[in-house]
């Protein structure tokens, strides 16, 4: 810029975003910026894009920070944006160096030269009991986790915080009487774009930061609302280039929870169509990706290279996440043709198309693993308690792909009346055993033991004991910060099934059926 903008505050940080749009990367960048700074702090970013001037302070509304000045010149514009409610601060008296704002250089891909095999595990035994892999987070990981995300936290710190949580988690699960324990997915932001943070060339940035990326901005931003999304607080992956696997995505949260318990230990990974689904983004993804299909094919070898090293370290079960493949046969019965699917934000094409590409991913993410230790799971979207706003529809629709599908186990949302009739299901193959969701986590109320028996016993009825396990319809805390039950509520509803599991041994297994 040609002069020195006159703002009445002295920013704590300052980046010159050049020409860079709202869509093309200063969104990225500004994000980069104001994170490490704390509450009500100031940011000065400075372009010479146009558009900025109306994008921008659209983006502070959104995001719930404040536009506390702004300079327009001949030369560009200076904005001056405080993080959050803006504190005036003490006077300061120079103004901090500006930096020129660059996207991060993309990490060189690393890929192992060699997988390992799996390791013997405890098996998964019938009419087990499991969570599906979310539990609510204590407020005080809450807040080291958003300190983590910003990085105002360091790992070491987050993780011994961290191992607290699961500690709690691990703790509750084995005293509702579970016989499969999860960690409580609570080093996790959410359920699948925590592998945002993990990947090399990836970046976690709030939704609210990619409205620009949407085709309509403002209609994205009223479904959002509709559908009850904390879309400030969810965050959202954004390839930045190649991606790669330098680190464990989630093999330490198995290796620790293993610390805590001698019960097999179930790991959740969000599935490959869900993630390519959630990561291409036309303006961010295309610069390291020709299209879609490239960018799913880094995403299964990650997440290959992660499904060994975890049957490598001892996972009794690796459940692969796919609730998107609702949104695809279901979508459009909430508002238009939207759903706030678990973060996923790019539009999608035919129904038959759709699923035909999610399967051929699910087949090379699972060719030559044991079918025994892989599950896959599906729902309708858990991001609120409201049920209104929750897709519906039976799994007819889905039967084909859950058929073929190469898993031994397939645990599915079935308490809820918006998921249809058990029936549907016997024309799954006698050798996937299938996890009944016979407790709706998004109901306040614990169901009455009784009722949940008889309908696990229907479900023995169907399938046999042998194939039937027993788990609520989704996880409890989906997202950190939108959890749907509270601790003690989830709790009591694992006793519910560890109550019907107990009943239907005595019964079934007894006598070898």
């Amino acid at each position: 810029m040609s002069s020195e903008p006159r703002h009445p505050y002295q920013p704590q940080a300052s980046f010159d975003g050049g020409s860079l749009d709202c869509g093309s990367g200063l969104l990225l960048l500004i994000r980069q910026h104001i994170d490490p700074l704390a509450d009500g702090a100031l940011l000065e970013i400075r372009s010479s894009e146009s558009s900025v001037r109306v994008d921008l302070p659209a983006w502070c509304r959104m995001t719930g920070n404040e536009l506390v000045s702004q300079q327009d010149g001949a030369g560009g514009s200076s904005f001056l944006v405080a993080k959050g409610k803006f504190v005036p601060p003490a006077p300061v008296a120079t103004a901090p160096a500006t930096r020129v704002g660059t996207v991060r250089p993309a990490r060189p891909v690393q890929v192992p030269e060699l997988l390992p095999a799996p390791a013997p595990a405890p098996a998964v035994a019938p009419l087990s009991v499991m969570g599906v892999g979310s539990w609510p987070r204590p407020r005080w990981l809450l807040e080291a986790l958003h300190a983590h995300l910003e990085g105002k936290l360091g790992d070491a710190e987050f993780e011994q915080t961290a191992d607290d949580a699961v500690k709690l988690s691990v703790a509750a699960q084995v005293a509702a009487g579970v016989d499969v324990v999860t960690d409580g997915e609570q080093r996790r932001d959410n359920y699948a774009s925590f592998i945002g943070a993990r990947l090399d060339n990836c970046q976690l940035v709030p939704i609210t930061d990619l409205l620009s990326y949407v085709s309509d901005p403002a209609e994205f931003e009223r479904e959002l609302r509709a559908l009850d999304v904390p879309a400030g607080k969810v965050r959202h992956p954004a390839v930045l280039g190649p991606l790669s696997r330098s680190r464990p995505l989630a093999v330490h949260e198995l290796e620790f929870a293993k610390t805590q318990t001698v019960l097999p230990v179930k790991v959740a990974l969000p599935g490959p169509y869900l993630l390519t689904r959630t990561m291409w983004m036309e303006c961010i993804s295309d610069r390291a990706y020709a299209d879609r299909e490239a960018l799913a094919k880094d995403v299964v070898r990650v997440l290959r290279e992660e499904i060994h090293f975890l049957l490598a370290a001892g996972a009794a079960l690796v459940q692969i996440d796919e609730p998107v493949l609702s949104e695809v046969v279901f979508g459009g019965s909430v508002t238009g043709n939207r759903t706030f699917m678990c973060g996923v934000l790019d539009a999608r094409g035919s129904p038959d198309a759709e699923l035909g590409f999610a399967e051929a991913l699910l087949a090379e993410l699972t060719r030559g693993l044991p079918r025994e230790r892989l599950a896959l799971h599906i729902c309708r979207g858990n991001w609120t308690p409201d049920e209104r706003v929750a897709l519906a529809g039976d799994y007819r629709p889905l039967l084909p792909f859950l058929t073929r599908a190469p898993v031994g186990t397939v645990l599915l949302e079935l308490a809820t009346p918006r998921a249809g009739e058990l029936e549907v299901l016997r024309g799954l193959p006698d050798d996937k055993r299938i996890g009944v969701g016979l407790v709706n986590q998004k109901l306040a109320t614990v169901e009455v033991a009784d009722d949940v028996l008889a309908r696990a016993e229907h479900a023995v009825q169907l399938f046999g004991a042998q194939r039937v396990l027993l788990n609520p319809d989704c996880g409890f805390a989906t997202f950190a910060d939108n959890p749907i039950a509270s601790a003690a509520v989830a709790a009591d509803k694992l006793r519910v099934l560890a109550h019907a599991a107990r009943a239907l041994r005595r019964r079934h297994l007894a006598r070898g059926d």
